[in-house]
């Protein structure tokens, strides 16, 4: 994955996992071991930007808690061998259970337990101009809430006079749950006598399934959580507290876990199924979502390109490309002319207008070319066509397509380079971004 994310500027966290955390906070050469093979071996080219040193360690594996920080110390003392330091930062992701009370935000104050860990965490963050990593999940907090808060309040809609949520503090009003969060959070660094140290938060989602004791843990609240998160997060500005601090987001998750153990929300948390499928639809910052209206730019098969190279193209591009490529098919309006170049044209082209904002790119393995001029036809319309009848995108179709394949596809880097791009998302402005 990190060779496809090369030469894509896309921004790029890689983990340390928690069963690596020990050994590494045990032995500045295991640090430097774990930089030199998973950082400093892909870059300048792929745009890694920190190191997240374990999975809220403090509450997921506390015994390993007394190495965290020897840890993010020996980490970043390699990165500094390797002359990547300002490049890579380190920080280490933690759940809200280390913040013993999140509510009202202004006096939040971490759990006394953590204090010396914390504050040592604080001190690193400071002195390397790092950033605090939070994992906070609103739906946790609405349903350990026993009804306290609104589920509105969680989703990030809109709240009535009678159920507005005000810190009496404050007199903040808060319009959501995850920006009280992040406030919390704040206070709690605060009240440690740290400032300056901004908050990113690595992971927020909404599992879209449950069992029978999770009700509110559906489709319906899945979507609007995630687009309203991303509405949310995308007008620059902080919480209440720091109005001029941005809210950097991870969204957990891209893809469901489906070998998760546990009930069944612990699975259902990704925008996509393990085979590529959407769950529900997400909108991208754009009036459009992924499917916004394309301009008048169309991507199309080189003419006399290699005709092999044509139908690994239309392969990946029915298949992972995700392109919508029904329109091809025996009987359908774009079928003729049956050839690999007009194929390859429209499967190319409806990647193209459906991907261009994420990362997608015309190239495929250099047989395709940009032109201005309409490819439509009559009776078959581009993708992106302002032409009767064109200009709206089909229904997005998920995996192959039929049986328009003419041999079997090894797919090349490239492909599989522009694949990661679309799976990533990180390109929406620079506060949306997703885990997989």
């Amino acid at each position: 994955m990190l060779k496809a994310l090369a030469n894509t500027s896309i921004e790029v966290i890689i983990s340390v996992t928690n069963n690596e955390v020990l050994g590494i906070g045990e032995s500045p050469s295991a640090a430097a071991d774990w930089v030199n093979r998973n950082v400093a071996a892909y870059m300048p080219g792929v745009n890694i930007t920190a190191i997240a040193v374990g999975s809220e360690v403090l509450t997921a594996i506390p015994n390993v808690a007394p190495v965290l920080v020897p840890a993010m110390n020996y980490l970043h003392k390699a990165l500094v061998a390797s002359q990547l330091n300002h490049q890579v930062k380190v920080s280490a992701p933690q759940s809200m259970d280390v913040i013993a009370k999140s509510f009202p935000p202004s006096t939040a104050t971490f759990n006394s337990s953590w204090n010396s860990t914390i504050f040592q965490i604080l001190q690193f963050l400071r002195n390397t101009n790092s950033y605090y990593m939070l994992n906070a999940y609103p739906y946790y907090e609405y349903v350990h809430s026993d009804g306290i808060f609104p589920i509105e309040y969680a989703l990030f809609q809109p709240l009535s006079a009678v159920k507005q949520i005000v810190d009496p503090n404050t007199l903040f009003h808060y319009e959501s749950m995850f920006d009280a969060l992040v406030d919390a959070t704040y206070n709690s660094i605060e009240a440690l006598n740290f400032s300056d140290i901004p908050v990113v938060v690595t992971e927020t989602g909404w599992p879209w399934a449950g069992d029978s004791k999770e009700p509110d843990a559906t489709k319906e609240n899945a979507e609007t959580f995630n687009n309203n998160l991303i509405r949310r997060v995308s007008n620059d500005t902080g919480p209440p507290s720091q109005p001029k601090n941005p809210i950097n987001t991870f969204i957990y998750e891209m893809f469901n876990e489906d070998k998760r153990p546990g009930p069944i929300s612990e699975r259902s948390w990704g925008i996509f199924s393990t085979n590529g499928s959407e769950v529900y639809p997400i909108s991208l910052g754009s009036p459009g979502g992924i499917s916004g209206n394309s301009s008048r730019a169309f991507c199309v098969a080189k003419p006399g390109a290699d005709e092999n190279k044509l139908q690994d193209g239309i392969n990946w591009a029915c298949g992972q490309g995700h392109a919508n490529c029904s329109a091809i098919q025996s009987g359908q309006p774009c079928y003729f002319p049956d050839t690999l170049q007009n194929h390859a044209s429209y499967a190319y082209n409806d990647y193209y207008q459906r991907m261009r904002s994420l990362g997608g790119t015309c190239d495929f393995d250099g047989t395709a070319t940009m032109t201005t001029q309409d490819p439509s036809s009559r009776t078959c319309k581009f993708t992106g066509s302002s032409s009767p009848g064109g200009g709206v995108f089909p229904p997005a179709a998920f995996g192959p397509i039929g049986q328009i394949s003419r041999s079997s596809t090894t797919r090349s880097p490239v492909f599989v380079r522009t694949v990661v791009v679309l799976l990533a998302l990180l390109m929406l402005d620079v506060n949306v971004h997703f885990v997989f």
